[in-house]
């Protein structure tokens, strides 16, 4: 049986989608970003949720940009944009919005406010669909669009996120897609063990803007520690490997997240912040900088559409 509720708490307006037979749900936020704030299961008398988020909205007011995006929607660029410039046609833009040092940050709808369109509960799944309406605001992205979130949850704990961005204005517009979500399984993520099916590495630069180049990589081709290995890097997925391409596992407490990126997201970025409490696992429609380096870039023609998806599940392992 599933279940579509509000919840005010801490400030935050909150849609939660539960499946009350399994003890699987999802909150998301719409007024912040559409962000996924929780996902969690019951294993045992205990709840878990996966996701590392914001205390209240004030926090999410005045730190999103601070605590490192936890949970944003990257759009329409994904990452670094290097300089916050670019060229399209035969314009040159410089993005108005936020900079971390010289180089634009993760887009414009990182705070937009979403609102909900639809609700839909089923016999076998759960989902809401939400809306924001990019109205051309910043000067370095003129270009109006429509952004539509759907979360569905369904009976085996599957959480599907699908993205479908409209170009709504008059003239082509340059788009790459993505999310930041910070995964919490356990006090440290030294201990969590890690898989992700990358057949190559993207090569950045000392400002961690890629250089257009590819390298081999295959070091967390199977579940190994993470230890101290640190990440700040984006790597091309091997869609010919079995799906889930990314699992993170507590193999203490027995239970593990499973990542299955649709091929709309065939970039995978990882960055481990210096508290290691989490792990940020991204997926992304492009590279960072592809505005410039045209990597993963996608171009749409007035009232073209475009699609993006990934899903998570959590697993109790025997």
């Amino acid at each position: 049986m599933f279940l579509i509720s509000d919840k005010t708490e801490n400030g935050f307006n909150k849609i939660v989608i539960a499946n009350m037979s399994t003890g699987a749900y999802a909150e998301v936020i719409p007024s912040c970003g559409a962000i996924l704030h929780a996902f969690g299961i019951k294993k045992g008398a205990v709840q878990l949720n996966l996701i590392d988020s914001y205390q209240s909205a004030t926090e999410f007011q005045h730190s999103v940009t601070a605590l490192g995006f936890k949970g944003s929607k990257l759009s329409p660029f994904v990452c670094r944009l290097k300089n916050g410039t670019y060229h399209f046609g035969d314009t040159t833009y410089t993005i108005e919005k936020f900079y971390l040092g010289e180089n634009a940050l993760h887009g414009l709808l990182f705070d937009a406010c979403f609102s909900l369109q639809n609700i839909l509960v089923e016999e076998d799944s759960a989902s809401i669909e939400l809306l924001y309406q990019y109205a051309a605001t910043d000067k370095g992205y003129p270009f109006p669009f429509d952004c539509t979130i759907t979360y569905q949850l369904d009976k085996t704990g599957k959480l599907q996120v699908h993205t479908h961005i409209t170009n709504t204005g008059e003239s082509r517009l340059p788009i790459t897609d993505g999310w930041h979500p910070y995964f919490k399984l356990g006090d440290t993520i030294n201990s969590l063990q890690l898989e992700f099916q990358a057949k190559e590495i993207v090569l950045f630069d000392e400002a961690l803007i890629p250089t257009g180049s590819l390298g081999p990589y295959a070091e967390f081709g199977s579940l190994k520690k993470i230890e101290d290995q640190f990440f700040d890097n984006c790597f091309l997925l091997n869609f010919a490997e079995c799906q889930p391409l990314c699992v993170l596992r507590n193999n203490t407490d027995r239970y593990q997240l499973e990542i299955y990126p649709d091929p709309s997201y065939p970039y995978l970025q990882i960055y481990t912040p210096p508290h290691r409490n989490s792990i940020a696992i991204e997926n992304l429609s492009a590279a960072p900088d592809a505005f410039n380096n045209g990597m993963g870039l996608i171009t749409l023609a007035p009232s073209e559409k475009a699609d993006f998806s990934t899903a998570y599940k959590i697993s109790l392992l025997p």
